[in-house]
């Protein structure tokens, strides 16, 4: 009975390990600066909020990243200003490591993101000094195939030194796999392309727009699981945006800015917590996120309040798939912040704990062992 009791209890307790590290956290880090060398893979503990490193993988300048719904490939964006690439990699889970597949050119300068669409089969890049998207498909052994399909923007706006020309910042599929949502901050833009799943094609002929104030910059832009509404962060402004699906198309019902009056907008990334009660949006020029509560029947804004990073430059950060933590990636300090979420208000607390890596840019979770 005793050594049954006590296989039962090692049971339990491995079960337990084995939930508690069941996520892996990628950074993708700029490399540019010589203190980081590419993708790195920490093991997250969910009890203590702490997290050790696992491994590394060499590659330039991997500024945004998106795992596969199967977990076995990480594609990024390879940032260079002239020429910009886009990468595969296999995920190991046993060891949790990943090896290069193959890469393609993103067919534009600055590529600053990359998502998949919700089959897996399909992968869109943005080309942030470019203006230009690019589609590619996902090939059966997981490798990045050829172009698909180029989209150039076109045009400017009021800031002469920011919206020159066109920016895309943001390639953010809906829910249900049918439309594409592109945010440019050159054009004061999202651009919302219909997507067809069957043949990967953009449908640029029937695309519409969501317009901001002029010199807004559209930055980030995502949306409740449902798709009624969307909340778009403005990098210039610093503002933003509670969009409304409606027949007729979407339409901005709400705008709010809550940076000191004499602050520089400078809005970086923006997400829902798991359960969509809560909106976190970082802005860099304070290194601050700031907290929202959401009207779940008109999807308006109440804002809360802030929390520092207490790091420098919170270009992107994440909330852990439980929804108990959010991690901040301060770009300029080289530092991740790890903080806990107060279910009931929304609040971040400071753990303590730290990872350091230099210039962290995108923080995404996998699943592993």
């Amino acid at each position: 009975m005793k050594l049954l009791l006590t296989t039962i209890m090692c049971s339990i307790g491995t079960i337990f390990f084995m939930n508690t590290y069941a996520q892996k956290l990628l950074i993708g880090t700029y490399t540019h600066n010589k203190l980081s060398k590419g993708i790195y893979i920490y093991a997250f503990d969910t009890t203590t909020g702490k997290a050790s490193p696992v491994s590394h993988v060499n590659t330039n300048n991997p500024s945004f990243l998106v795992a596969d719904k199967n977990n076995a490939f990480v594609y990024c964006v390879n940032e260079e200003n002239k020429n910009g690439t886009v990468s595969a990699f296999s995920y190991n889970p046993g060891n949790n490591s990943l090896t290069f597949v193959n890469s393609e050119d993103s067919n534009g300068s600055d590529p600053c993101y990359i998502s998949l669409d919700r089959t897996g089969k399909w992968l869109f890049v943005g080309n942030y000094s470019s203006g230009s998207l690019t589609v590619y498909p996902i090939l059966s052994d997981g490798r990045i195939g050829p172009r698909h399909q180029f989209i150039q923007h076109k045009g400017s706006s009021i800031n002469k030194s920011r919206q020159e020309n066109a920016h895309v910042h943001c390639t953010y599929i809906s829910e249900d796999n049918k439309t594409l949502f592109v945010p440019d901050l050159g054009l004061d833009k999202v651009i919302v392309y219909p997507f067809n799943a069957q043949t990967g094609f953009l449908d640029t002929k029937n695309q519409s727009v969501i317009s901001v104030k002029p010199g807004g910059g559209p930055r980030h832009i995502i949306f409740t699981r449902k798709g009624t509404f969307g909340y778009l962060i403005e990098e210039l402004s610093g503002s933003v945006d509670v969009i409304q699906k409606r027949k007729d198309g979407y339409t901005i019902i709400q705008t709010v800015n809550h940076l000191p009056a004499e602050q520089d907008g400078a809005g970086a990334d923006i997400h829902l917590s798991p359960d969509e009660r809560f909106l976190y949006v970082s802005q860099r020029s304070n290194s601050t996120i700031q907290i929202f509560s959401v009207d779940p029947q008109n999807g308006k804004l109440s804002f809360i309040g802030e929390q520092a990073t207490l790091g420098d430059f919170p270009r992107n950060f994440t909330i852990h798939p439980s929804g108990k933590f959010l991690l901040a990636a301060n770009q300029k300090s080289n530092d991740i912040t790890i903080f806990r979420i107060d279910s009931n208000t929304g609040l971040l607390q400071d753990t303590g704990a730290r990872i350091e890596v230099g210039a962290p840019v995108c923080l995404q979770w996998i699943d592993g062992h």
